[in-house]
């Protein structure tokens, strides 16, 4: 059966001399793992559609297990995630994270726009650090953690002041901050950014400029949450961090 399923290009490995295994998150099908036959041959019309982050129309061949990738078109190459060292770091690492939470063999319409819009607004030179940050928070339900963030996790209280609890998981009002010995304290600007983080599509965002050292305060709170509370690093993280201990490599702080 022919399949024609819009997506992205999550990975593509090597299989034997010149075919690629190449992994897709689709809009009408989910992840799924096609063989692009021939398509390491640089004169293959399958060699520039089975590029990592590329956006296109892809024609499928499958009646059990695995499929046969027929034809590609791209709609997007991603120039700029491909050519800029920052933004191929961070969209790696999004795609990674996408790859490693999404199961194969169902159909992820948020996953997939997730992904979609956060590769976009990458391409379209919006920060990269900042994107990342709305994709850690938004996937962070397929891990199985659902923070409570509209508010207090124990009392359910809306008003007053808050802070970040990861016993309690979620947020925290001054009534209940003795739950917890460790938790940390939010600004009220903080507390929005997070909230916004995970509740509003990117495409809703417009430019959005943060300080360095905001983005790398809520970093560190749902990288904690990732690799303590899920046991998930990534490989790509590692490079983000290494990168940023370049001084000329860094993101912009606006």
């Amino acid at each position: 059966m022919l399949h024609k399923w819009e997506g992205i290009v999550l990975k593509a490995r090597a299989y034997g001399e010149s075919n690629k295994i190449v992994t897709l998150m689709t809009r009408e099908a989910g992840k799924v793992a096609v063989m692009a036959r021939g398509a390491k041959k640089p004169t293959s019309r399958l060699a520039g559609v089975t590029q990592p982050f590329m956006h296109g129309s892809f024609l499928v061949q499958r009646t059990s297990g695995m499929g046969t990738l027929q034809q590609g078109e791209h709609f997007n190459s991603m120039r700029h995630v491909q050519t800029d060292i920052l933004a191929t770091a961070y969209a790696s690492y999004i795609v990674e994270l996408v790859d490693r939470l999404v199961e194969e063999g169902n159909p992820e319409p948020f996953a997939y726009e997730v992904l979609h819009q956060a590769l976009t607004a990458i391409d379209e030179g919006y920060d990269p650090e900042a994107i990342a940050l709305f994709v850690d928070w938004k996937m962070l339900p397929y891990t199985g953690v659902q923070p409570i963030l509209h508010a207090c996790a124990s009392c359910a209280a809306v008003d007053g002041e808050f802070a970040f609890s990861f016993t309690q998981g979620g947020f925290l009002c001054h009534r209940c901050f003795h739950l917890d010995p460790y938790i940390i304290r939010l600004s009220p600007t903080q507390l929005k950014l997070i909230r916004m983080f995970y509740t509003v599509g990117i495409d809703q965002v417009g430019k959005l400029e943060l300080k360095s050292q905001t983005k790398g305060f809520i970093k560190k709170i749902v990288t904690t949450i990732y690799e303590e509370q899920t046991g998930i690093r990534l490989k790509s993280r590692s490079f983000i961090e290494q990168l940023e201990r370049t001084p000329q490599l860094k993101p912009p702080t606006a």
